[in-house]
């Protein structure tokens, strides 16, 4: 009812959680009007609040609050007091979860009106992300966003939880730090009182949490913000949150055990029974089978190679590959023998576009159709190397050994994904071992495959100064369903291996000084072995919710041209602040 004073409203009970226990009861309801139907001698309001919607029926025996009820509009935030009633058997509704009571409206009120909004509150989105990021926060009304934050909530409860269980303290690190570019990109921040110097946001807490050992905590952990300059893709943003861990005295197999108990308490969150230990590849394994060090283990299928094979084949295409120092490796699409003629060029052309010349295909419907033109004792051979069956189909690329685990491990990921799609199933791993440097074309250099603060295996140590690219790293990764979910190494303690690693990266004494003398420093008094992982929280809560991109489980994200069309940022700033920091405008 409209009145000069708004009257206080207490609510007694949120909508989502009305049930049949509730009838009989008096409630209190606040939330915002999802629908509003008339029929005439009644209204019936869907309320909508944080924890779900339920109906709210204002009948005619209330002339007055009938005539108010009519007038709601969507998204007017509203207030009901009223009496939990049982629904007409034949008006239950199953697929609500109030859908077995209403509420009869005694008294209610409009407490702020809304205008139309931009687009309907409802699941699935009903407007272009665009659209839905210009106004995130009628976007986050959906019920989707809802449970999404819900559960992003309960996910860093449970990590608090455990990790204190388990002995860690949280200590915050400095998010005004020093610039070290040994990764991606730094957000700088120019400095009003050093005019001409600047901090970087942090990409990561990783020397900070590594001085923490050498202080004597311990087992640290942190759920942290972090930034990078960088290309967005689905699962990247220019800010986002991991949970960041380091402990001393420890192995691989430690971080391991903790990380893994993590991981079953937060799953448990959806009632997935985490199997444990997770399975262990190395790196060379993964890419050799997988074609990816992000491998999906959801269906056991693999790359096999066919090199011995094929140098049997009479096929100058496979020939010519071997003779260049190539090799001919296969995968087996189960039950895909059905493919269209269409499809098949789609995979052809989805090869040419990842940079080889083209893809084979085998089928054997009844006798055997391909795309390669041999002998039928060719084929067979083949096929019986591969172990397909009659309803498959055989993929051949005969290129150079990258090229050929690049293109079968991206076709492997996306048929597997198609085959998973809409079961529930997840499948973790270890990847180890991963090589400690790899080759940047761009800079023209070796570069950390990790980061510069990552222990060589130490049998490995001896090849850094002629044969770095062949030194493997205490190094994993923890993947989860194809998506890698966390990283993590045991870092160098040693002063003197610390140095040559740099040197080994193009430092000179004075850059690696200028950069992490205090760091360097820091090693000097008594750095116990530790290693540590930082697990992508955005990237888990995104599977524990179902979606497909970080940015539905994150309140207020950037677009993928890194832009916040909420606020218009990044925008520009006046003359005057510039001068207070020392710095000019330039033209782009």
């Amino acid at each position: 009812m409209k009145s000069t004073e708004q009257k206080q409203w207490r609510r007694t009970n949120y909508c989502g959680e009305l049930r049949a226990e509730h009838v009989g009861q008096e409630v209190a309801l606040l939330g915002w009007v999802n629908r509003q139907r008339d029929i005439g001698n009644l209204v019936f309001i869907d309320i909508r609040d944080r924890e779900g919607v339920v109906q709210v029926v204002v009948s005619s025996e209330a002339k007055d609050l009938l005539e108010e009820a009519k007038k709601v509009r969507m998204e007017d935030v509203a207030g009901i007091r009223g009496i939990v009633r049982e629904r007409a058997e034949k008006m239950k509704n199953p697929q609500l979860r109030t859908g077995e009571i209403e509420v009869e409206a005694k008294e209610f009120e409009v407490l702020r009106p809304s205008e139309v909004p931009p687009f309907v509150v409802a699941d699935p989105p009903q407007a272009q992300e665009e659209l839905r990021f210009k106004y995130r926060y009628i976007d986050l009304r959906r019920p989707s966003m809802q449970r999404n934050f819900k559960l992003r909530h309960q996910a860093a409860l449970r990590a608090r939880n455990y990790m204190n269980d388990e002995g860690f303290y949280e200590i915050e690190t400095p998010f005004l730090t020093k610039s070290t570019p040994e990764g991606a990109r730094d957000y700088l921040v120019p400095s009003r009182i050093y005019k001409g110097r600047f901090f970087a946001l942090p990409q990561s807490p990783q020397i900070f949490k590594q001085l923490l050992m050498i202080a004597g905590f311990d087992r640290y952990f942190q759920i942290v913000r972090c930034f990078r300059d960088e290309d967005l893709r689905a699962d990247r943003q220019p800010e986002f949150t991991q949970i960041d861990v380091e402990m001393s005295f420890v192995g691989s197999e430690d971080v391991f055990r903790v990380i893994e108990g993590l991981i079953a308490s937060v799953f448990g969150l959806i009632g997935v029974d985490v199997l444990r230990p997770f399975p262990h590849l190395t790196y060379e394994e993964s890419m050799n089978k997988y074609g990816t060090d992000k491998p999906d283990l959801r269906l056991d299928v693999e790359i096999i190679d066919l090199t011995d094979t094929g140098a049997q084949v009479d096929s100058e295409i496979i020939k010519g590959a071997l003779s260049a120092g190539g090799e001919l490796r296969g995968l087996v699409l189960g039950k895909s023998g059905n493919l269209s003629r269409s499809q098949l060029d789609k995979l052809n052309q989805k090869a040419k576009d990842l940079g080889a010349k083209g893809i084979v295909w085998i089928k054997r419907p009844d006798g055997f159709k391909s795309s390669l033109k041999i002998s039928e004792e060719n084929f067979e051979r083949i096929w019986e190397r591969c172990g397909a069956d009659k309803g498959d189909l055989v993929l051949l690329v005969a290129d150079s050994k990258d090229m050929t685990l690049r293109v079968l491990g991206a076709i492997r990921q996306e048929f597997v994904a198609q085959q998973v799609l809409g079961t529930e199933s997840y499948k973790f791993a270890w990847v180890t071992d991963f090589p400690l440097f790899e080759w940047s074309e761009e800079e023209g250099r070796l570069v950390s495959m990790h980061h510069p603060f990552t222990s060589p295996v130490e049998e490995d140590i001896a090849l850094l100064e002629k044969e770095p690219q062949q030194v493997r790293a205490k190094a994993y990764d923890l993947v989860l369903n194809g998506v890698e979910i966390g990283g993590g190494s045991i870092r160098i303690n040693d002063l003197n291996l610390q140095k040559v690693i740099f040197k080994t990266l193009g430092l000179s004494p004075e850059e690696a000084e200028d950069k992490f003398g205090f760091f360097l420093e820091a090693l000097r008094y008594g750095a116990p072995p530790h290693g540590g992982i930082a697990l992508g929280f955005d990237r888990i809560v995104m599977l524990l919710a179902g979606e497909e991109t970080i940015r539905d489980v994150i309140a207020f994200p950037k677009t993928t041209s890194s832009l916040c069309l909420l606020t218009n940022s990044p925008s520009n700033v006046d003359d005057k602040q510039l001068e207070n920091l020392g710095l000019k405008k330039t033209k782009a």
